[in-house]
């Protein structure tokens, strides 16, 4: 159930849009000169070309200009970074862009992005982690021996969100919702802490992604009030209280109905919102920290230094920490759903 939950979340993600691609144009042809001013300028040029020639970059290369560290962590695109030998030690590598899919008039452009690459590595890293996490947990079970290493703290991770987080909002009779959430969380942690490393991409700091995942949890969300109230999920939409006087039970119902219905829309624009603002809040303020460390001379510049390591200390806790919330208030939303009718 984990991998088909997984399967769910990803295929829901694979939608990117490439830019467009600004096309070279020829240059405008220059209004022809008289003699005397061709011949100065051939002189002038013959004059300026050995030194031209001397401060030309090698065939193949080009000159290093400013290198951004940080904003790649944060930004989508068409390419993406990869690790090189020569200074500034990455090498910006073109993503395949394929023919739009037409489908009744419309055009999706499948092309992967950036993030997409990042989303599919995440899922592929993730699958792998779980599946040698269960089989050291099962061949220390043959051996009647407790689990060691990485599989234990994978174990104590799923026991802690399963027991402590996701039953005791969801209520009775919610392990149904245990794999979906419990993939949600690893699948953001993972996808958090990937942006953390070195030529790594912060795909849930892309609005489209926690947009994504926040509408699987409102879809997951709704279905589980249908599924536990029958017909009583209609009250959710439409506000009736038979306690009222029948006189006020319409005005409010006119007043009330659309304050519930966005009541709805609300859960799940909190949750993309805040992860994908924490996400991205993070990289930012490190970007601004870095920069300070070129604006201050001498022993200053470590200030700066000091406290973008703690930013970065502080954005590894914060990357568990929005996986956290995001699994709870999911179990929360449904929980509330599937207790209102009492």
């Amino acid at each position: 159930m984990k991998t088909a939950s997984l399967a769910a979340l990803l295929a829901s993600l694979v939608l990117a849009a490439a830019p467009l691609r600004a096309q070279d144009r020829p240059a405008t042809p220059a209004p022809v000169a008289s003699t005397v001013e061709q011949d100065s300028a051939a002189v002038t040029l013959t004059a300026q070309e050995p030194a031209a020639a001397e401060h030309a970059a090698p065939e193949g290369e080009h000159e290093a200009g400013p290198v951004d560290i940080i904003t790649p962590h944060i930004t989508n695109g068409d390419h993406m970074e990869i690790p090189y030998w020569k200074f500034p030690f990455f090498k910006e590598i073109e993503l395949p862009h394929w023919k739009p899919i037409v489908i009744g008039g419309l055009s999706f452009d499948m092309s992967p992005s950036k993030h997409v690459v990042f989303l599919l590595l995440g899922s592929t890293i993730l699958f792998l982690m779980m599946v040698l996490a269960a089989r050291s947990l099962r061949r220390a079970a043959v051996k009647g021996e407790a689990p060691k290493g990485g599989a234990n703290a994978i174990e104590a991770m799923i026991l802690y969100i399963r027991n402590e987080v996701i039953l005791p909002n969801v209520g009775h009779h919610g392990e149904g919702f245990v794999p979906y959430l419990l993939t949600a969380f690893f699948f953001i942690l993972t996808l958090n802490l990937i942006g953390l490393v070195p030529y790594g991409s912060t795909a849930t700091g892309n609005i489209s992604v926690t947009a994504t995942l926040a509408i699987m949890t409102f879809i997951t969300v709704e279905v589980a009030g249908v599924r536990a109230q029958g017909w009583g999920y209609l009250n959710t939409l439409f506000y009736w209280n038979n306690d009222l006087p029948i006189v006020l039970r319409p005005v409010l119902f006119l007043i009330m109905s659309p304050v519930e219905m966005i009541g709805k829309l609300t859960k799940p624009f909190a949750l993309a919102i805040r992860l994908f603002a924490n996400m991205t809040a993070g990289h930012i303020v490190v970007l601004a920290l870095m920069g300070l460390i070129f604006s201050f001379a001498g022993p200053l510049s470590a200030a700066p230094l000091f406290m973008s390591v703690l930013i970065m200390v502080l954005e590894l806790f914060v990357a568990f920490l929005q996986a956290f919330i995001f699994t709870l208030l999911s179990s929360v939303f449904i929980g509330q759903i599937r207790e209102s009718h009492h």
